[in-house]
């Protein structure tokens, strides 16, 4: 049976010291039943060869007491044979007992295989604790997650392993203290640079007495199932966006545009008396909000619609260079470098609408240089990921705050002035309309968007 020698300790089994004290006492009663049966044999051959000896000398009168003797020797033979018998009795039992005690300790050993078997095979961490919060084992997967090389661990805390688990430890001592379980506690670490979302729950640990011998605790990377759910939520709030926006323009459009007429016609009119500067401002401030409200109506409208795509074969790789060749002006004004890493191998075209992918990358760049108004460099990162074509955008900005991050994705949701909080929106959902993904990476150093674009059906030029 296959074993991880790594973890064979990670269940201490019960050996069965009864069978081993009842195999012990088996023994020594053979011994001493031998013990005894070698000294009767010994004895009663010392009888017989005196009794022979007196035989030649005794005269034929006394032969009768000779053959009483000889009787009782005999039938000191007979309870030899006997106790021999008892000892071969004794001896199978012994066999027997000792066949037992093997196969009970192989099949412990076979039965903690499996378990630590089983355990390695999770794809999830199972840790165990002592009362003191103490690790006592880890499967293979507990160690990944935690971070620690392999047959490390033990007689740490997690905190000690790396202080971003720090909460296993307060989960720990909270189940301790309350003496019930916890279930899908999620907290974030950081690994190669990215943000992961594992998800927790701990149960006390308790030995064959029923008491409390310390905790068991399972981890669970769930990073991929939260990005899908923050995908979801995206998917709904969009579907909920599309019966708004048909509302509003029935609502907003139809009298903003009878507004925007008759603000026409009343500058037409003035033209030929010139207002005052005061009535001048404010016709401007009409004509500069009711333009602006044009403008949202148009982006909110454009986010909302669900024309169906352009479709053609589109290399990604020459889309990225006519960008770069677009932004020139801007990213040398602003003293960013930029860096395009492509592929030692064309990836080939894929079927998409060329226009709003180009739509895409261009409000990615130019998020990531707004974000570096100082200077910075501007990372393009073109790869393939299994079916998929994968675009990096890197700035070196400082980063998303952690409080926002949740919002960048929502319609007209800005932190910038100059804003209209619709470029990541309408990425998301151009992305999704190409059945891909959009997510994003950030630190103090940087942010880095990722879309992923399928691959079926394209070809190689």
């Amino acid at each position: 049976m296959p074993s991880n020698p790594t973890n064979a300790t990670v269940f201490h089994l019960p050996a069965g010291r009864g069978v081993r004290r009842f195999a012990a006492g088996f023994a020594l009663l053979s011994l001493v039943a031998l013990s005894v049966t070698a000294w009767i044999f010994h004895d009663v051959a010392r009888e017989q060869e005196i009794v022979a000896r007196i035989i030649t000398h005794l005269p034929q009168s006394d032969m009768a007491v000779v053959e009483e003797l000889s009787s009782d020797i005999r039938l000191r033979s007979k309870l030899s044979l006997l106790l021999v018998l008892n000892i071969v009795g004794t001896a199978i039992a012994f066999a027997v007992v000792v066949r037992g005690y093997v196969s009970s300790e192989q099949s412990l050993r076979e039965a903690q295989i499996l378990a630590t078997d089983i355990r390695a095979s999770l794809d999830g961490g199972i840790i165990t604790t002592d009362r003191t919060g103490r690790m006592t084992s880890l499967n293979p997967c507990g160690r990944e997650l935690l971070g620690l090389p392999e047959g490390s661990g033990e007689g740490m805390t997690p905190s000690q392993a790396s202080q971003e688990h720090a909460p296993l430890d307060a989960i720990c001592d909270e189940v301790n203290r309350h003496q019930a379980p916890i279930r899908d506690r999620d907290y974030t670490i950081r690994r190669h640079g990215h943000e992961h979302t594992l998800r927790v729950g701990c149960t006390r640990l308790k030995n064959r007495r029923n008491e409390a011998i310390g905790t068991v605790i399972h981890v669970h990377d769930v990073t991929e199932r939260v990005l899908m759910e923050q995908r979801l939520r995206r998917m709904e709030r969009y579907m909920g966006l599309g019966s708004l926006a048909a509302g509003l323009q029935h609502e907003i459009k139809n009298p903003l545009s009878a507004l925007s007429l008759h603000l026409q016609l009343l500058e037409e009119h003035l033209s030929t008396h010139p207002p005052d500067t005061e009535t001048q401002d404010m016709l401007d401030v009409l004509h500069t909000e009711v333009t602006r409200i044009t403008d949202v109506l148009d982006s909110f409208r454009n986010y909302a619609s669900v024309h169906e795509l352009g479709r053609s074969w589109v290399d990604v790789a020459t889309l990225i260079e006519k960008l770069v060749r677009f932004l020139h002006p801007q990213t040398k004004q602003q003293n960013v470098i930029v860096k395009v890493e492509l592929p030692p191998q064309p990836l080939g075209s894929i079927e998409a609408d060329a226009g709003r992918l180009e739509q895409v990358l261009l409000n990615l760049a130019l998020n990531a240089l707004a974000a570096m108004p100082q200077g910075g460099t501007l990372r393009f990162r073109l790869s393939r990921r299994e079916h998929s074509i994968r675009i990096d955008v890197h700035d070196t900005g400082n980063g998303i705050p952690a409080e926002i991050q949740s919002q960048i994705f929502d319609p007209y949701f800005t932190t910038r002035n100059d804003g209209t909080g619709m470029g990541l929106a309408v990425c998301d959902k151009i992305v999704r309309q190409h059945a891909g993904s959009i997510d994003f990476r950030t630190s103090p150093k940087g942010t880095e968007f990722s879309v992923l674009l399928p691959m079926e059906g394209s070809h190689e030029h």
